[in-house]
């Protein structure tokens, strides 16, 4: 029948169930009468770790990401050319608005004699556009990146011979130019702009420009300075604050700030990069302009804070004059310390040069010029001991300015080619920019969504590009962070970020550096974007 025991067996079973069942009980009553100890109950996750997951399950929908990225902070466009940001549509309308005339072969415009018209045989107005579909969009292709690849050009080519081809309607405009740049900067949720830009140019030439061509240039910067300054080489500055403060009244005016219809480009930050013309083959003219720069930069009137070498690094002058170029900027750093230094470098690829070409611009802007942040830096690995340079760079802190769409179009470099994987992995600090937004047909938004689809970043990724904007800048004080690498706060702040609300201590801090407050209303934006999520 039974074995023996079973009946001692069958007890002991009931009696083990029932404190199963008295013990489960016992535990669904502690989790329900109050909080766990720390050490069994799990902590919450933030919500930047939540907005992180949500983030890679929108990867692969495009729609979404779009969106998402549209509204996410991004701290500062910190290499942005202000002829180069304004799309083919503004140019048509101000070249109508100036009786300018298109060259029928090329597209280009051009200022027509006094009182005359547009040449018939081969010239037609501008305001043509503006009822022709068909020229309107050809002159869209012409100015901009648009369709490039019918254009018979390189992308390299087709680039830099747009600005030729537009350029007279820039002329006078740099007030709708900056309203233009500010309101799409407020729109991708920019706080802070640096804008490059020629400040001292006047109807007939840049001063500095002119200035430097009739003091020459003889190979020695401290007489050539002396020679200017005989010059009245000031002037060029006293022109250019005067330029920018009449631009910056116009912008204004075009966005009705402090008026009830203000548009939220009133509320970007815009501070200048006076930019230097280094393709010249006038070294005179390259040395005035960068002596116009620094001072400027060393000027609060003027809002410049810093300056840049621009147009094509593969130009003839620009390659053999490079070691002049960087010997004039070391020696005038020590004179304007209040200027800053940010150079393009690098923005080659194989084939545009000779080899040895690509191995030391990079090195040269840092060491020898010591430029505290690069422009595109695309060929770092073609440089003579790169892993030695990109590890000098993570120590000095060098920030290298990304511009994905351009070093596409112009160079070719995407995906696996580009270089910001290898930045990263050495400890190089990186931002995203724009470059020419309206030339490349691209905005900030664009530029982040690029380096989610092409070079695969995640969101903690990205918004640390955006802390290191701010960073990085040349907007004036101290920075919120003692080491943004490790966000730690400075320390009348340390618990500020914490709970993000400002005690009086950090308060006094961060109203006094126009960085910190920067920094501040990032922080509240990442808040506020996060918790949406």
């Amino acid at each position: 029948m039974f074995p023996r025991h079973s009946s001692t067996r069958m007890f002991m079973t009931s009696v083990r169930a029932v404190v199963f069942l008295l013990l489960c009980a016992l535990a669904m009553t502690a989790q329900s009468s109050g909080p766990q100890p720390a050490a069994t109950r799990s902590a919450p996750d933030s919500s930047e770790e939540k907005t992180a997951r949500y983030f890679e399950t929108i990867r692969k929908s495009p729609a979404q990401l779009w969106k998402f990225l549209l509204k996410m902070p991004k701290g500062a466009d910190l290499h942005n050319h202000l002829s180069g940001a304004i799309y083919a549509e503004s140019y048509i309308q101000w070249a109508a608005e100036k009786g300018l005339c298109v060259n029928n072969e090329n597209m280009a415009l051009k200022v027509p004699p006094s009182k005359s018209a547009c040449d018939p045989n081969s010239q037609r107005p501008a305001s043509d556009a503006l009822t022709n579909s068909v020229f309107y969009q050809q002159l869209i292709d012409a100015w901009s990146m648009r369709n490039w690849q019918l254009s018979g050009d390189s992308g390299h080519d087709h680039f830099f011979n747009a600005f030729f081809k537009f350029g007279p309607a820039t002329y006078d405009q740099m007030g709708p130019m900056l309203a233009e740049a500010a309101s799409r900067a407020a729109h991708g949720h920019v706080l802070y702009l640096e804008l490059m830009l020629t400040p001292d140019g006047v109807p007939d030439g840049v001063v500095s420009s002119k200035i430097g061509d009739s003091v020459g240039w003889n190979d020695d910067p401290k007489s050539t300075l002396e020679k200017l300054k005989a010059n009245a080489i000031a002037r060029a500055a006293e022109t250019a604050i005067t330029n920018l403060q009449a631009a910056e009244a116009q912008k204004k005016q075009l966005l009705k700030c402090d008026t009830p219809q203000a548009d939220p480009g009133c509320t970007v930050k815009i501070r200048y990069i006076a930019q230097v013309a280094r393709a010249s083959g006038s070294l005179g003219a390259v040395f005035a302009q960068m002596v116009t720069g620094f001072a400027l930069a060393n000027d609060p009137r003027s809002n410049v804070v810093g300056l840049n070498l621009v147009q094509g690094e593969d130009a003839p002058a620009s390659m053999q004059n490079f070691g002049i170029h960087m010997k004039m900027l070391k020696f005038l750093r020590p004179l304007y310390p209040d200027a800053h230094l940010t150079l393009h470098a690098g923005e080659l690829a194989a084939g545009l040069v000779p080899p040895n070409g690509l191995t030391f611009h990079i090195r040269e802007s840092v060491i020898t010029a010591r430029a505290e942040r690069i422009g595109h830096g695309v060929d770092i690995m073609q440089e003579d001991r790169a892993n030695e340079l990109l590890k000098d760079m993570a120590q000095r802190n060098v920030l290298v300015e990304i511009c994905l769409s351009s070093n596409d179009t112009i160079l070719g470099i995407s995906g696996a080619q580009h270089p910001l994987a290898t930045y990263l992995k050495f400890g190089v600090p990186v931002a995203l920019a724009t470059d020419d937004e309206g030339l490349s047909r691209s905005e900030i938004s664009r530029e982040f969504l690029r380096a989610v689809q092409d070079q695969g970043l995640g969101y903690l990724q990205l918004k640390m590009m955006a802390r290191n904007s701010l960073q990085y800048s040349f907007v004036a004080g101290g920075s919120l962070w003692s080491d943004v690498r490790k966000l730690s706060p400075v320390p009348q702040c340390a618990n500020d970020i914490v709970v993000m609300k400002l005690s009086s201590a950090c308060t006094q801090y961060v109203n006094g550096s126009e960085k910190a407050k920067l920094q501040w209303q990032l922080e509240q934006d990442f808040k506020a974007f996060e918790s949406g999520q």
